[in-house]
C-alpha cells in the first residue's frame, strides 16, 4: 500500500487542469482527424478505457454485448478516472466510462480538437459502499464520522482505505463531497485496486474501506459472494433521516437516502455508426439497463418504481 497524500496533492495541484491542459494546449494547437474506423454498431475491434471502480458490472455489459453481437470485440482498459479522461485525445480509445460527464469547456475544448462534440451521458447511479473486516466492532456510521475518518480527527481506531493510488473517482469523491475540498489525512491508505481494498479489509481488523456497489452488491456473482465471506457492509446514516442507519441498496440510492451516490456516465468518441455508438446503444437499451439493475446500481433509462416495504438494515 502507498501513502494517499500523493493522491491528494495531485488533486489539488489541479487535476481538472491537467485534464483541460491535455484536451486543449498540449494538443499544439492543431486538429486532431476525424475519428473513424472500419467497424461499425456490431461489429469490429475497439478499445475503451473504464474506471477500475466499474470493472466488475462492465465486464459484464460486454460479455453481454459480446455474445450477442459474435463479431464485435470490446477491448476495456481499467484504470483511474483521471487517466481515463486524458485518454480522450489517446487515438487508440474510442469511448471512456466515468462517473462525470463534460464541462461546457470541456465540450468546446473537445469540439475545436477533434471537430466534432463527442456525445455523452448517464447510463446509472453508482453507490460508494463501505465495508469493515468481519471482527469489526463497529458497523454503523454517520456522514460526520465519515468525514472525520478521512481528514483524521475521528476517535475510532479505524484505519481508511481507498481504492488506487492514482487520482480514482472514489478519491474525487471524497475530497469533493465529503471533505468539501479539504484535505484527505495522512493515515488514509492507499490499494492498487478495488479488488485491492476489499483483501486490506479483510486482513486487518482495524481497517474499514471504501469502493463501488458493483463490486459487492451483486447477489448472484459467485465472486461478490466469495468477498462478502470476508468482510460485511457496513450501515450509514440515511439522508435527511436521523438515526436511521442503511445499506446501499437500489432503493435507498434510487431515492437518494444513501448519502454517498454518483452517476456512471459514457463519453464516445465518434462521429459515426461504429461500435462505441453500438455499445451505448446496448447500455441503454433494456438489456443493458437490466444488467446494470442485477450489479445493485439503478439504471438512469429504465423506470425504477419503488414499493414500500419494510426492509431490515443488517
Amino acid at each position: 500500500m502507498s501513502s494517499i497524500n500523493y493522491i491528494y496533492t495531485m488533486l489539488r495541484a489541479g487535476i481538472y487542469a491537467i485534464t483541460l491542459c491535455v484536451l486543449v494546449s498540449c494538443s499544439g494547437g492543431t486538429h486532431t482527424k476525424t475519428i473513424s474506423g472500419n467497424d461499425d454498431l456490431k461489429s469490429g475491434t475497439i478499445h475503451i478505457s473504464v474506471d477500475e471502480s466499474f470493472k466488475p458490472i462492465i465486464d459484464s455489459q460486454i460479455r453481454v454485448f459480446m455474445s450477442q453481437f459474435p463479431e464485435a470485440t470490446i477491448i476495456p482498459h481499467y484504470k483511474a478516472e483521471a487517466d481515463c479522461l486524458r485518454d480522450l485525445l489517446n487515438d487508440s480509445i474510442r469511448m471512456v466510462i466515468v462517473t462525470r460527464g463534460l464541462s461546457e469547456q470541456e465540450v468546446k475544448s473537445l469540439k475545436d480538437t477533434l471537430r466534432f462534440t463527442p456525445p455523452w451521458g448517464k447510463i446509472a447511479t453508482d453507490a460508494i459502499s463501505v465495508i469493515v473486516n468481519n471482527k469489526s466492532e463497529d458497523s454503523l456510521f454517520t456522514m460526520g464520522e465519515i468525514r472525520s475518518l478521512m481528514n483524521g480527527t475521528s476517535g475510532y481506531r479505524l484505519n481508511p482505505v481507498l481504492d488506487g493510488n492514482a487520482a480514482t473517482s472514489t478519491v474525487r469523491f471524497m475530497i469533493d463531497s465529503v471533505l468539501k475540498g479539504q484535505p484527505l489525512s495522512p493515515g488514509v491508505t492507499a490499494a492498487k485496486t478495488s479488488q485491492g481494498v476489499i483483501d486490506y479489509v479483510a486482513e486487518n481488523e482495524h481497517a474499514i474501506g471504501f469502493l463501488g456497489v458493483s463490486w459487492i452488491g451483486n447477489p448472484d456473482d459467485k465472486q461478490q459472494l466469495a468477498f462478502l465471506a470476508k468482510v460485511r457492509v457496513a450501515s450509514i446514516e440515511a439522508r435527511s433521516d436521523p438515526g436511521k442507519f442503511i445499506k446501499p441498496y437500489q432503493a435507498n440510492i434510487a431515492t437518494n437516502r444513501y448519502p454517498m451516490v454518483r452517476g456512471l456516465y459514457y463519453i464516445v468518441k465518434e462521429n459515426y455508426s461504429g461500435l462505441g455508438r453500438g455499445f451505448t446503444n446496448f447500455l441503454k437499451s433494456e438489456k443493458g439497463q437490466l444488467i446494470f439493475q442485477r450489479a445493485y446500481l439503478v439504471p438512469s433509462n429504465m423506470q425504477f418504481t419503488v414499493r414500500s416495504a419494510q426492509i431490515k438494515e443488517e
